[in-house]
């Protein structure tokens, strides 16, 4: 008994120790205890340490506030959980860049007369043109050229396990994939401001389930202050109790 004791306090120590950064002048504090209980989308029961551990690493080294609803993780059954960059999130870096010269976005169309068109922004006409694809250019004032993405529609379409679009994708097809062109563009053309970082809509997820209200930051912590300690950049492990273990100590 004392054993199995001991080693749920330590489960418990590992679950609220903090790790502590600022995002754009914020304090953010985040522990295992505390993603599970408020930043998890889905099923938070199911997600595991080494999930919440690269959760918390994503915010950290890219200066993401999951508070503002800059970043999620999200879980569902045993599939592995999700990490999401919002949109905005992305275009708020870029725009940060002082080399950022503007961007535009928008849909490719095929037509009765199978002629390919590229339309700025998101208008098309259902009954007649059909949404294959999406574009975005990205200009920097520092390149010579610009960075211009295109993508397929077939292949960033977010379905469901029947293999039907999910309610964002089957209502806002030509919204959906631009938003895809525009991640790609940005991330090309600014790639130290936002290399790993990617949208729901690129990963497929359906983002009417993620909710974008900003929540207030606990303030209370379960843990001591002198039980607070800094993780560490994750080692690969193949076992979550290890990964726990390399983390925490």
């Amino acid at each position: 008994m004392a054993v199995t004791n001991s080693l749920s306090r330590q489960k418990n120590d590992k679950s609220n120790q903090l790790v502590t950064f600022t995002v754009n002048g914020a304090k953010v504090e985040l522990s295992p205890a505390i993603v599970k209980d408020y930043l998890v989308s889905g099923d938070k029961e199911r997600v595991t340490m080494q999930e919440i551990v690269m959760f918390i690493n994503l915010c950290k080294f890219n200066g993401l506030n999951p508070w503002l609803k800059e970043a999620y993780c999200i879980k569902y059954g045993n599939e592995p959980a999700t990490m999401v960059t919002a949109k905005e999130a992305l275009q708020k870096r870029a725009e940060n860049n002082p080399a950022f010269d503007g961007q535009q976005s928008g849909i490719i169309t095929l037509n009765a007369n199978d002629e390919i068109n590229y339309r700025t922004g998101t208008f098309y006409i259902a009954d007649l043109e059909k949404i294959v694809g999406g574009w975005a250019e990205v200009w920097r004032t520092d390149r010579t050229h610009s960075f211009r993405a295109e993508v397929s529609y077939d292949e960033y379409e977010g379905r469901k396990k029947d293999g039907s679009p999910n309610s964002q994708w089957a209502k806002k097809p030509a919204t959906m994939i631009k938003k895809v062109a525009l991640a790609q563009a940005l991330r090309e053309a600014f790639p130290q401001d936002l290399g790993a970082m990617y949208t729901a809509e690129e990963q497929g997820v359906d983002d009417s389930i993620i909710d974008v209200t900003p929540i207030n930051q606990p303030q209370e912590q379960t843990a001591t202050a002198d039980d607070y300690k800094t993780l560490t950049e994750p080692t690969p492990q193949t076992q979550t109790d290890d990964v726990a273990s390399a983390l925490f100590g």
